[in-house]
């Protein structure tokens, strides 16, 4: 049952509108890039509890594309978040007057949001060049329906966004 569920909540994440917009520099040789580190003061925008969760995918993903953790890195990982809660386009107040055969008559119109409204995350991930401290790639996550459930469908939605920022690292000239 546990399987289940854990693939469906996967297949859930996958079909959840993340999406990741990618920059870089053109004429960075993104093969000398195999050792990383976090900026020392970097404030994610996270919770501690999320920021551990993040690192954790971070590093079991750059792991898997040959990179390691390093204290005297190639380039740095600056990680920044931002929460917001999108505005609603359903609700809008009119005011109308009319008159007519002597008549005069007036209305006001108040449109009602119906449901909430969503959560939505954007995560910058900034890779800058330990040695010039020059930016040469990034990538900026946008997701809606941000989740605020447990920890285990929290730390998933994580290992899939971060794979999904690094299907663009390093990116395909």
């Amino acid at each position: 049952m546990k399987k289940l569920a854990s693939i469906s909540f996967l297949l859930f994440c996958l079909s959840c509108g993340v999406t990741v917009n990618y920059d870089y520099e053109k004429t960075a040789d993104f093969s000398k890039y195999k050792t990383y580190s976090y900026f020392s003061n970097m404030n994610t925008g996270l919770s501690e509890l999320d920021a551990a969760r993040l690192f954790e995918a971070m590093n079991q993903a750059m792991t898997l594309k040959g990179m390691t953790l390093s204290e005297e890195s190639d380039f740095i990982i600056n990680i920044q978040s931002s929460t917001f809660q999108e505005t609603q386009n359903n609700s809008s107040v009119g005011v109308g007057m009319g008159g007519g055969g002597g008549n005069f008559g007036g209305g006001v119109s108040v449109g009602i949001p119906i449901g909430q409204p969503n959560m939505s995350r954007q995560i910058k991930f900034e890779f800058v060049d330990a040695e010039t401290n020059q930016l040469f790639w990034l990538a900026i996550t946008s997701e809606t329906n941000v989740p605020t459930n447990n920890p285990n469908d929290r730390e998933e939605k994580f290992k899939v966004l971060v794979n999904k920022v690094l299907e663009g690292y390093p990116p395909k000239k």
